[in-house]
């Protein structure tokens, strides 16, 4: 049964989170089972060099559609608060404006993606022979990006509503339309690269499709010609909450170029497909954290709103134990597994070789990332943009990059490896600190709201 917004602010928040983050997690899954069964059947039926080729180009294609997200998940946390605070209209509002500001930066950064598609390949990482697949790849990939913007966008909007089965189902939908096209264009009628540019590029639309069916005939928002209209105050209040979101992706590009040109340098060709290997475990293997995170954010964003304090700090805690749990779970199944799970993706011997222990070092630190993914989340359901973008960023930006650039100098590609959960151990400290200190001085309840 669906959550209403008002449940949100009245229900119990176990029950909440379950019914929030199990939908959320399922739906990840099927996104993240879409994403690795994609690299599996290119890795099979295509080469190991395909793999690398997709390593290069989806970081592109993920900027430019994480506009929408980031618009997504900065709207959703005005939304929520506004539906928590009974402002319905300031919600509309907020929808509208985030339709257009998606719609039209994605456009623009299409196009400019089509005008310099080589130089932007080469910057990501497109040397040697994966230029030549990565073309393939990318030209159908892209002019889909609009669509794929739009849908991250509703998706973060129907959560924020409490619908959140309606957004599993849109996550869902493409993930079978891509897998079910793979498998026709890439095996049947042996398309290559441009047969699974285009099995997912028609997967973006047909998600699409469903979201807008959504919000015409079952949203609770139901939007006129006036709330199309730019507000400066809301689009300045979705920018700097959504800049936290996009800044978070542009550094996971800034990084991608990066690990790619590090790989390239130090492993060639093969070292590029391992860490495509390894990535595309990476989002599939923590869907139930990232899960969590999600249905997380509506709970502690309305109750926020609502300055209902111990129901946010309740939210705060439960999530995180969950979280943790699951993750030192995924953490034993890696660290077992790891050789079984690599020869899934290719044939290759030397990827097959190199790549179980690389992953183990990923994955070395994954039981303790739940305070980091809560603790940054749950600033920005509160609307606290700025430490929101210190927390989100810490990880990528602060502590990785600088190590990835340091630590192959000494350590050769294993210092890349390493990196990793030295990383992730740094930005959980930095987030421990902050959220405690929040939920010991601030979180608090007052005749004014927060201290």
């Amino acid at each position: 049964m669906a959550v209403t917004a008002d449940e949100l602010g009245t229900q119990d928040i176990k029950k909440l989170l379950i019914k929030q983050a199990v939908p959320s997690s399922i739906g990840i899954l099927f996104m993240s089972v879409n994403i690795v069964i994609d690299t599996i059947f290119v890795g099979q039926w295509i080469g190991s060099l395909a793999i690398a080729a997709v390593t290069v180009v989806l970081p592109i294609t993920f900027l430019i559609s994480s506009l929408g997200m980031a618009i997504g998940v900065g709207g959703g946390s005005i939304l929520s608060r506004a539906l928590g605070a009974n402002h319905k209209e300031k919600a509309l509002h907020t929808f509208g404006n985030q339709i257009m500001m998606t719609f039209l930066l994605a456009s623009v950064f299409v196009l400019l993606g089509i005008f310099f598609s080589d130089e932007m390949l080469l910057l990501f990482g497109a040397k040697g022979e994966i230029m030549k697949p990565a073309k393939e790849f990318f030209y159908p990939i892209i002019t889909s990006v609009p669509f794929l913007a739009l849908c991250m966008m509703g998706n973060n909007i129907i959560r924020a509503e409490s619908k959140a089965k309606f957004a599993m189902i849109a996550m869902i939908i493409p993930a079978l339309v891509n897998i079910i096209l793979d498998i026709i264009f890439i095996k049947y009628m042996n398309m290559g690269m441009f047969g699974a540019a285009l099995a997912s590029a028609i997967s973006y639309f047909m998600c699409f499709v469903f979201v807008l069916w959504f919000f015409v005939f079952k949203s609770e928002l139901k939007l006129k010609a006036r709330h199309f209209k730019f507000k400066i105050p809301i689009v300045k209040e979705i920018t700097e909450l959504s800049f936290v979101t996009f800044s978070r992706q542009g550094v996971v590009s800034i990084l991608a170029i990066i690990l790619n040109h590090t790989l390239y340098t130090y492993g060639g060709e093969h070292s590029v497909a391992i860490y495509g290997i390894i990535s595309r475990m990476l989002m599939f293997a923590l869907f139930p954290i990232l899960g969590i995170t999600q249905g997380f954010l509506p709970i502690a964003g309305f109750n926020y709103g609502a300055q209902n304090y111990e129901r946010v700090k309740e939210s705060v805690l439960l999530s995180i134990k969950y979280a943790a749990f699951l993750a030192t779970l995924i953490f034993v199944v890696i660290l077992i597994f790891a050789k079984s799970i690599v020869a899934i993706f290719t044939t290759d011997p030397i990827v097959i070789a190199q790549t179980p222990e690389a992953l183990r070092w990923v994955f070395a630190a994954s039981p303790i990332i739940a305070i980091q993914l809560i603790g940054a989340a749950y600033f920005q359901a509160a609307g606290k943009a700025k430490k929101a973008l210190l927390l989100t960023l810490s990880k990528q930006g602060f502590f990785l990059i600088p190590l990835v650039l340091i630590l192959p100098n000494f350590l050769g590609i294993f210092g890349v490896w390493i990196a990793f959960p030295i990383a992730d151990i740094l930005s959980t400290i930095l987030t421990g600190y902050f959220l405690k200190k929040e939920m010991n001085t601030k979180l608090i309840q007052t005749n004014d709201g927060l201290l």
